[in-house]
């Protein structure tokens, strides 16, 4: 036996990634004594500039904005008692068919091989019991969580060689509550447009079936790290619709955090409710 601490590795691609869809997990499992390490990819540039300048808009200052949202990530990190924060760095590759996807040294230029060679060494360092990063459609197509995907699959093929065999998620949600948060987005949105039937489609193609969700962690206790976590990524406002619900409506709708089991070697049965279930 050890004395190292049972750890969660989390690897998203921005700041406000951590708190959207694990910022439940990593509470509850800080508070039940488990290490937790966040591993955000890129510097967030690409979001949104001091008053919502977006983007290519005059006076958007990535470097400006990048600087901005790491105040704002280690301050979540602090809500959601976070052990240990490691930052890649990589440039923001902003969203599908942006320019900046293809600037030198944006996340999404990056060769695979390059990110997953670091992201191997910090797996090493921390020794994770649990990794969890995104599907290999980066939950929504976005290419910083595509990239994210890619890179935590081919560190974690690196390591099987060297006995680290985590049990490995991706976040998803259930159909189910797709449903409820377009509902939600409307009752709180009256005047949003209806979406045109491409993007539609596309909708209702984003997580899982229900029955295919292998894990749902309840994190309602935790609700309320959650968003004030999302609530101090303050420059990202706009974009955070979660955070005009309210914090009770907001609990009601996040209070579970949902995953597809990948990689396992515990044999814990499935559903599961715990993603330590099986090491302890």
């Amino acid at each position: 036996m050890t004395d190292r601490p049972l750890t969660l590795m989390a690897v998203h691609a921005h700041p406000d990634d951590e708190a959207t869809g694990t910022g439940g997990v990593l509470a509850r499992y800080a508070a039940e004594g488990i290490r937790t390490v966040l591993v955000t990819c890129t510097d967030g540039g690409c979001g949104d500039g001091p008053g919502g300048i977006k983007p290519g808009e005059p006076g958007h200052d990535p470097a400006a904005v990048a600087r901005m949202r790491r105040q704002e990530l280690e301050a979540s990190c602090e809500v959601l008692k976070i052990s240990d924060l490691e930052l890649l760095g990589y440039a923001d590759s902003g969203m599908i068919g942006w320019p900046s996807n293809d600037a030198p040294g944006s996340f999404w230029q990056t060769p695979v091989e390059e990110g997953a060679d670091r992201l191997a060494e910090l797996m090493r360092h921390y020794r994770p019991d649990v990794v969890v990063t995104y599907d290999e459609n980066g939950f929504y197509g976005h290419p910083d969580h595509i990239q994210a995907h890619r890179i935590t699959m081919a560190a974690l093929e690196k390591l099987e060689q060297t006995e680290l065999t985590p049990k490995v998620y991706w976040t998803t949600m259930p159909r189910s509550g797709m449903q409820r948060f377009g509902e939600l987005m409307r009752e709180f949105n009256p005047d949003m447009p209806e979406p045109d039937p491409a993007e539609a489609a596309a909708m209702a193609e984003i997580g899982l079936p229900d029955d295919e969700i292998t894990t749902w962690v309840d994190t309602t206790p935790y609700s309320g790290q959650k968003f004030d976590a999302l609530a101090a990524h303050a420059s990202q406002g706009e974009n955070i619709f979660f955070l005009k619900m309210g914090q009770e409506r907001f609990a009601e709708l996040m209070g579970t955090e949902t995953f597809v089991r990948v990689k396992d070697t515990t044999g814990a049965a499935i559903p599961e409710n715990d993603l330590f279930a099986g090491l302890r």
